[in-house]
């Protein structure tokens, strides 16, 4: 009898550290399907803001004769966004479109014909809501691969982590060259 209650307790320890281990994988499951959805919202944005931009520098273009280089800069970011592959990479190249996004808009201000162009306007300003947007989004990105990195790191979840291949994500941080502000110069060619 006791060899039997014995084995019973064995048992329930053995289906209870399964369960244990299930609970572990199904919760590291979801934050990489948390992670994969919040980056699959900010794609959507980023496909919004890199189709806007052509119609953008086309309105620009009949304007800005004399910035040549900032549109070609934006035409270069957008065409490196275009042709990313990876995680990583494309976050540089959406880093280097942001950029070179805040650098036609300041240019903009010396055209106020520009400015005062309809179509301008409601571009800039689009692209600017979806700024805004990516930005929030980027933030609620981050969080979860966060949350992603510290559960695969921790113990035990880290062994679980390890058998089934969960690797680590990189984080959306901006660039250090890319924080440093607009310069904007006054002198035309």
């Amino acid at each position: 009898m006791s060899a039997l209650i014995i084995f019973g307790v064995l048992l329930l320890i053995a289906a209870m550290v399964v369960v244990y281990v299930i609970m572990i994988y199904n919760a590291l499951v979801r934050l990489k399907n948390e992670t994969e959805k919040a980056w699959s919202n900010i794609d959507v944005l980023l496909k919004q803001r890199f189709d806007e931009l052509p119609k953008l520098i086309k309105v620009c273009e009949g304007y800005m004769q004399h910035e040549r280089e900032t549109l070609e800069a934006v035409i270069k970011a957008r065409n490196m966004v275009q042709q990313a592959s990876g995680e990583k990479e494309s976050l540089q190249a959406q880093n280097f479109l942001s950029d070179t996004l805040k650098s036609l808009f300041a240019v903009t201000e010396r055209y106020p014909d520009l400015k005062a162009d309809s179509i301008f306007a409601n571009l800039s300003n689009r692209i600017s809501e979806l700024e805004e947007q990516i930005a929030d989004r980027r933030e609620m990105y981050n969080e979860y691969i966060n949350l992603y990195n510290i559960r695969i790191a921790q113990f035990p979840d880290v062994l679980i982590a390890r058998k089934f291949n969960f690797a680590p994500k990189t984080l959306w941080e901006i660039d250090p060259e890319h924080r440093a502000d607009v310069e904007v110069s006054f002198n035309r060619s």
